[in-house]
């Protein structure tokens, strides 16, 4: 072996080292890179996850408010039937006939003391606003024989109401009721010339304190 062979191999040697070292040197910043970039990556990745979650409370907190305000008015609008509905007719599907304070020979003062509503024998009567029973039964529940069947019931504001001519009475002295229950049926009871309910409305239970029962519940929104 010659001596320039023999110093060649420590120089070559020293090469191969030097090109391992920056190989070595190259991998490690491909890898770093790869790193960082995937990193980046994953971050971005994540970012839409994070959006999403905030738009999707969003959504759910505008739902919430837009159910709320639904049942507030869901709410009021039942509050307001229900106040429109405290006073009703007496009957369904009626014709009115002989009016208040008209003159003729059938009413026992010359007046007639009520409204009349036509109707069927054996129509459903209601109660025309909550209250108790105060007078029911024949002879005109104590007011005379001109009203037949009768009804009377008190209501919480010191008004009476009357229905008469009736051909059943479905409830009982001291009986609570109301808006709307039914108290008994239509007839032609009494001094009648026809099928109807005769309706009053009084500021005592008894006969003689009629007042104008469409004026007065026309006031209550009822209109006759």
């Amino acid at each position: 072996m010659s001596k320039r062979t023999m110093s060649h191999r420590p120089a070559t040697s020293i090469l191969r080292k030097r090109a391992a070292v920056v190989a070595a040197g190259f991998g490690m910043s491909a890898a770093l890179g790869t790193g960082v970039a995937l990193a980046a990556d994953s971050a971005q990745g994540a970012l839409p996850n994070v959006s999403a979650a905030s738009v999707q409370a969003q959504a759910a907190a505008q739902a919430k408010a837009a159910t709320s305000a639904k049942e507030a008015a869901a709410k009021a609008k039942e509050a307001a039937a229900k106040k429109a509905a405290s006073w009703i007719d007496p009957v369904k599907d009626y014709k009115l006939s002989a009016g208040y304070a008209q003159g003729g020979g059938m009413w026992a003062s010359g007046k007639h003391s009520g409204q009349d509503y036509a109707v069927p024998i054996g129509t459903n009567v209601m109660a025309v606003h909550g209250g108790t029973v105060v007078k029911t039964g024949g002879n005109g529940a104590g007011d005379g024989p001109a009203y037949g069947n009768a009804v009377v019931i008190k209501h919480g504001n010191g008004t009476y109401s009357q229905y008469a001519h009736l051909s059943r009475v479905d409830v009982k002295v001291g009986q609570t009721v109301s808006t709307g229950q039914h108290i008994a049926k239509s007839g032609n009871t009494g001094n009648s010339s026809g099928p109807h309910v005769h309706f009053e409305i009084r500021t005592t239970p008894n006969y003689g304190s009629a007042v104008n029962p469409v004026s007065f519940m026309h006031s209550k929104g009822v209109k006759v």
